[in-house]
């Protein structure tokens, strides 16, 4: 199992509200990043997801589902 520190932020998509909600956590895993964050949308019906590695090996996954912009930042520990 490897250690990943997870920055979630979902993103306000109502004109006039530019704030997001923010979550940090540590997450054990077994699957790569990507097969987590793809677990956690199986059911959604409308998904899409782009993924940028940045040159220090940080995850970037932008994830829309439904309308709602949601951006998962992983960075092994």
């Amino acid at each position: 199992m490897r250690e990943y520190e997870v920055i979630h932020e979902i993103f306000n998509q109502c004109p006039g509200n530019k704030t997001r909600d923010q979550f940090i956590e540590e997450i054990e895993i077994e699957e790569t990043p990507e097969e987590w964050v793809r677990k956690k949308f199986k059911n959604e019906k409308e998904f899409r997801l782009e993924r940028v590695e940045k040159e220090d090996g940080t995850l970037v996954i932008d994830v829309m589902t439904a309308m709602i912009h949601q951006r998962y930042t992983i960075s092994e520990i």
